[in-house]
């Protein structure tokens, strides 16, 4: 299969006839063999009965139902599980992404060689609320990550399929795949200026609560991509450092003691700093402690990508 096409989407039922109509359209112009994967993530609209009637006498048009909302990272990878195409494109259910971009995404992935690209909406049609905040996002997490994209957490993206096969999307990490991506060994990363248009149905599903959350999840991912399976190189060495200048303090505090006696030693600010610094680096150790005996446990603590093999069946 040429190109798997998965929407997330969540009460779009108004948008779903015209996005599939839209797709089916392209991709017959340009001779794919395709699928639709459409991800119904516990919508309260009719989204399922009318993904249920588009699937009526099209086999390529497949569906997913959740029982409740469990977010578009929990939708996108479902759908990934179930893509059978060689080119994996995702885009929103909200007629917001053009799919005229599909034939342009899955060139760049076929012909040029890129593991994944990242749709850029370089002229957009949201209020500057929501642009501002947007930009200086995707800033820290170029910085952050190393890699050279403009807009991370566009929906209209593509992907060689053995990348949606190596990574998993979890909590609100939908916004953080291409870091996922660089961190699973794939490294040839690209973006291509895309058709952003303006909402026709319903009403944008995210808040301001989705620019923290999504700065936390950069922490996480940051954090679990670098020392998943070695917590006490980060744990354990900022626990010794603290525990280290703690412990130098209280020996300058009691040699001070000894030299002028007349100085109380628990009246000092500097005992409870010493002490408190020595408490948080000993607390620091053995969370590296404990976290290295969970990850030594754990099953996936050799679960290693492999690209190749010779010589071993």
């Amino acid at each position: 299969m040429d190109v798997s096409i998965v929407v997330p989407l969540f009460n779009e039922d108004e948008s779903l006839p015209e996005l599939c109509s839209w797709i089916d359209k392209v991709v017959v112009a340009n001779n794919f063999s395709y699928e639709i994967i459409l991800v119904d993530d516990g919508s309260t609209d009719n989204s399922w009965e009318v993904i249920e009637q588009l699937s009526v006498g099209n086999n390529n048009i497949k569906g997913i139902k959740f029982q409740r909302n469990y977010g578009k990272s929990a939708a996108l990878n479902e759908g990934f599980k179930a893509a059978k195409g060689e080119v994996v494109i995702t885009m929103d259910a909200d007629l917001q992404d053009s799919p005229d971009e599909i034939p342009g995404l899955r060139k760049m992935i076929v012909e040029d060689g890129y593991d994944l690209i990242s749709g850029w909406k370089k002229k957009r049609f949201d209020p500057l609320s929501k642009t501002i905040p947007t930009k200086l996002f995707n800033k820290v997490t170029s910085s952050t990550s190393g890699i050279k994209l403009h807009d991370f957490n566009c929906g209209l993206k593509a992907y060689k399929k053995k990348v949606i096969k190596s990574i998993e999307v979890y909590g609100e990490m939908h916004r953080y795949i291409p870091v996922l991506a660089k961190w699973a060994g794939f490294r040839k990363i690209g973006e291509k200026v895309v058709e952003h248009r303006a909402r026709k149905y319903g009403t944008t599903k995210f808040g301001w609560e989705r620019f923290i959350n999504g700065f936390l999840d950069l922490a996480t991912i940051t954090f679990v991509s670098k020392f998943g399976k070695r917590p006490m190189h980060f744990f354990g060495l900022y626990g010794t450092l603290c525990f280290l200048t703690g412990f130098i303090l209280s020996i300058y505090l009691i040699i001070a003691k000894f030299v002028a006696a007349e100085y109380s030693l628990t009246n000092r600010p500097a005992f409870y700093i010493a002490l408190a610094t020595m408490v948080i680096g000993m607390q620091l150790f053995l969370t590296g402690f404990v976290a290295e005996l969970v990850s030594r446990n754990s099953s996936e603590r050799n679960s290693y990508l492999i690209e190749k093999k010779v010589g071993i069946v």
